[in-house]
C-alpha cells in the first residue's frame, strides 16, 4: 500500500528545491498606482494565466509567506521572507501527478502539507492522501506515518498554539479490515514524524473534532447502509465518549455538530432551524440552541473564523452580493473598516494574519479587476504591495459587474450576476448564459476569468443562481429537488427572457456555456431548448446520471450520495443529455480533461459517441493533463481559444 503511494508521491517534484535570490522574493515594496480602466483589447493569454498566489498564508510570527506561486505557467509551493535579510525564497516544483491540496503553518519553522494521489490498488483506482511536514527553508521534508496509513490520512484536527510543531490528525491505518478503515486519531511532531495514538477507531465513526486546547471532544458516527447518525461527546481526553444525539437520515433528520467549543463549556454551531444557516450558542451536552449570533437576512452564513485560542470566534463569514467577514473582534472590525475606506471602491479581504494579529495579508480587488496582494504590519501603519494577482492584467479595471434579480416563470425570485462588456453600450447585446457548477453552489460578485474573457469578446454574461443553489436558505435549496434539467433549466431560460425584455440582450443571439453541472445544463439546453440558444459549450459536463451514480458508488457514503442524486432527478434517463442526442439541434463544443477525478472523462466521451451515432455534428477536445478545476494555464488557454473560435462561428459578438 505505502510503496504504491510512495512511488507516485515521491515523483512529486516536492523534492526539487530551488533557492532564489533576495530580489525575487515578495518582500514588501511601495504600493503601485491604483487600478485604472483598461485601454484597448486584451490578449487571451492574460485571462488564462494562473493566479500569482494561491491561498497565501502568514507564518505565526508574520515574517514569512507560504503559498502556491505561478511562474511561467507552472505552480510551485513557495515560502518567502517578508522582511529583508531574513533568508531566501524556497520553491518546490509541483508534479502533475500529485495534488498539493492544502498547507498550513504549525509554528514559525514548520508547515504541514496535504498531498493526494490517484493510485491503482489491486486493479482498482483510489484517491490516496498523506501528510508531509516541510521546514520553512524547505531543506527538510518529513513523511507523517506513511507506512502505517490507509487511503485517507490527511485530516488535521488541531495545531499547537504554544510554538511546538505538534498536530492532531485523523487517519485510516489500513484498507483490508474495518477497524483499520475507520480513522483513529494521533498526535504528531511534524519535525520528526513521530506519532502517538490519542483515540482508537470506532465503528462507523468517520469524523472527529478537537477543541482549541487539543482535546478530542467529539466524533460523528454514520452508517451509510441504515442512514443512521449519532454524536459522540466528552469534555476532555480523560473521559470516555458517550452518545448525546441520534438522527435517522431516511426521515431527513440531522444532528447538530458544534463548530467551536468555548472555554465556558458551551459551544457554537450553525443551524438552519429558522430557514437559513445561522450561528447559535449551544449548551453541552444537551445541544439546546441558545442566542442567535448572526443577523443576516435572506442569506445563509458561510462559516466562522476562530479566535487565536480556538475557543470562540473572531468573525462570521457570509456572502450576499459578494463575500464578507463580519468581525466580532472589535480590533479587527476597526482594521477592516480602515482598509475598506482606504481602498474604496475596491474591496479588501483579510486573508491571513500572524499569531498576535498585528500583521496581515490583504487581497484588494473586486469583480472588475483581479487585484493585488498587500502586507500590512500595523505597527508601522502602511500597507505594502506584494504582487499583482494577475501580472498581465495588473490593476486594470475591466467589464463592470452587478447583481440583479428576475422572476422565474413560476414567480420564484432568482438572483444573478451580470457582467456587461466594457465599451459596448448596454442595449441589444449578444448574450452568454453561464450557469455555475455544483449544483449546490452559487456565484457572487468576484473576479471571474471566464466571464471577464467572454465580456472582453463583446458578450454580456449572466450567471443565474437557479433554484437549488446554495446560500439562499433551506426552502430555496429544496426547490431544486426533482428539478434537474427541468425547472432549474427553466430558471436559466427565464434569464434570457428577462434580459431581452430589459433591452440588454438580443434574444436571437444567445449561447450557453458552463462547467460541471453547468456543462450538464449546456448539453441539456442543446437537447431541449434549441429554439432559444444558437450554440452550447460544455466543460467537464455530466451527460449520463445513471453512469455518474455508478462512478460515485466507489466512494465513501455512496448510498447517501445515491439518495441525494435520486432526490434531485428521480428519472435519470429522462434528464440525461446522452439519451437525447437525436433531438439536439444546435452546435455543441465539448471539452473535458482526461485527469478529471470529479466527473470522469467518459461522461463526455459517451455524449460525443451518442451524437455521432445520431448523425449530429460535435466539436470535441480532450485535454490529456487537465483536471476538473483548471489548475494548468495551458489547459485554460486551449479552452478559451477553442471557446472563442466556436462562439465567433456560431454566435459572433
Amino acid at each position: 500500500m505505502t510503496r504504491m503511494l510512495g512511488a507516485s508521491v515521491m515523483a512529486l517534484g516536492l523534492m526539487t528545491l530551488t533557492a532564489m535570490t533576495q530580489d525575487k522574493t515578495p518582500v514588501s515594496s511601495a504600493a503601485p498606482p491604483s487600478s485604472s480602466a483598461a485601454a484597448g483589447p486584451l490578449p487571451v493569454e492574460a485571462f488564462a494565466a494562473l493566479p500569482e498566489f494561491e491561498s497565501p498564508a502568514l507564518s505565526p510570527d508574520g515574517t514569512r509567506i507560504a503559498g502556491k506561486r505561478a511562474l511561467n505557467g507552472k505552480q510551485y509551493l513557495m515560502v518567502a521572507p517578508l522582511i529583508k535579510g531574513e533568508g531566501k525564497t524556497a520553491l518546490a516544483a509541483l508534479s502533475d501527478k500529485v495534488d498539493v491540496n492544502w498547507w498550513r503553518w504549525v509554528n514559525d519553522q514548520w508547515l504541514i502539507v496535504g498531498l493526494g494521489s490517484q493510485d491503482i490498488i489491486q486493479g482498482d483506482e483510489y484517491y490516496v492522501t498523506r501528510l508531509i511536514g516541510i521546514s520553512a527553508d524547505m531543506t527538510k521534508m518529513v513523511k507523517i506515518d506513511w507506512d502505517n496509513s490507509g487511503l485517507r490520512a490527511d485530516e488535521v484536527l488541531w495545531t499547537a498554539k504554544d510554538g511546538t510543531p505538534r498536530i492532531l490528525f485523523a487517519k485510516q491505518t489500513g484498507i483490508y479490515s474495518m477497524p483499520d478503515v475507520y480513522p483513529s486519531v494521533y498526535e504528531a511532531d511534524v519535525s520528526t514524524g513521530r506519532v502517538k495514538r490519542i483515540a482508537s477507531s470506532q465503528t462507523n465513526v468517520w469524523d472527529w473534532y478537537a477543541d482549541g486546547q487539543g482535546q478530542l471532544r467529539m466524533g460523528v458516527r454514520y452508517n451509510d447502509d441504515t442512514r443512521q447518525k449519532s454524536l459522540l461527546y466528552r469534555q476532555s481526553n480523560d473521559e470516555p465518549f458517550r452518545t448525546i444525539a441520534r438522527a435517522d437520515g431516511r426521515k431527513s433528520e440531522s444532528v447538530l455538530v458544534p463548530s467551536i467549543f468555548r472555554a465556558d463549556g458551551t459551544a457554537l454551531a450553525i443551524d438552519d432551524s429558522d430557514g437559513y444557516d445561522a450561528l447559535y450558542e449551544v449548551t453541552l451536552p444537551d445541544l439546546k440552541l441558545g442566542r442567535k449570533l448572526s443577523t443576516l437576512d435572506g442569506y445563509d452564513i458561510d462559516g466562522v473564523i476562530p479566535n487565536p485560542t480556538g475557543d470562540d470566534i473572531s468573525a462570521i463569514r457570509y456572502t450576499d452580493q459578494y463575500y464578507h467577514d463580519a468581525w466580532t473582534d472589535p480590533h479587527l472590525k476597526e482594521l477592516q473598516e480602515m482598509v475598506d475606506k482606504a481602498v474604496a471602491p475596491r474591496r479588501a479581504e483579510i486573508v491571513s494574519w500572524n499569531r498576535a494579529r498585528t500583521r496581515f495579508l490583504i487581497e484588494v480587488g473586486g469583480p472588475t479587476t483581479p487585484g493585488a496582494l498587500y502586507y500590512w504590519d500595523t505597527d508601522f501603519g502602511t500597507m505594502q504591495w506584494l504582487s499583482w494577482d494577475n501580472p498581465q492584467l495588473k490593476g486594470r479595471r475591466l467589464s463592470p459587474v452587478r447583481t440583479l434579480r428576475y422572476p422565474a416563470r413560476d414567480g420564484t425570485s432568482i438572483e444573478a450576476v451580470l457582467t456587461m462588456p466594457r465599451g459596448k453600450g448596454d442595449k441589444n447585446l449578444p448574450l452568454i448564459v453561464m450557469p455555475h457548477g455544483g449544483p449546490f453552489a452559487r456565484d457572487a460578485e468576484s473576479w471571474d476569468w471566464w466571464s471577464q474573457y467572454l465580456a472582453e469578446l463583446g458578450y454580456v454574461v449572466v450567471q443565474p443562481n437557479y433554484r437549488g443553489s446554495s446560500g439562499y436558505g433551506t426552502a430555496f435549496a429544496k426547490k431544486g429537488e426533482g428539478e434537474w434539467g427541468l425547472k432549474m433549466q427553466d430558471d436559466l431560460n427565464d434569464a434570457v427572457t428577462y434580459l431581452a425584455k430589459e433591452g440588454i440582450a438580443d434574444p436571437k443571439r444567445v449561447c450557453m456555456v458552463g462547467a460541471s453541472y453547468g456543462g450538464y445544463a449546456a448539453m441539456r439546453a442543446a437537447q431541449r431548448d434549441g429554439g432559444l440558444y444558437r450554440c452550447a459549450v460544455s466543460y467537464a459536463g455530466v451527460s449520463d446520471l445513471q453512469a455518474m451514480k455508478r462512478y460515485d458508488s466507489r466512494f465513501l457514503f455512496s448510498k447517501t450520495r445515491e439518495d441525494w442524486l435520486h432526490k434531485q432527478a428521480p428519472d435519470y434517463r429522462a434528464v440525461s443529455p446522452r439519451f437525447g442526442a437525436a433531438s439536439m439541434t444546435m452546435p455543441l463544443l465539448i471539452v473535458h480533461g482526461k485527469a478529471d477525478k470529479r466527473v470522469p472523462v467518459n461522461q463526455s466521451r459517451m455524449m460525443v459517441a451518442a451524437l455521432k451515432a445520431a448523425g449530429k455534428p460535435v466539436n470535441y477536445i480532450e485535454q490529456p493533463l487537465a483536471d476538473h478545476h483548471f489548475t494548468r494555464a495551458e489547459d485554460r488557454l486551449e479552452f478559451l481559444k477553442a471557446m472563442a473560435a466556436f462562439l465567433a462561428e456560431h454566435n459572433p459578438a
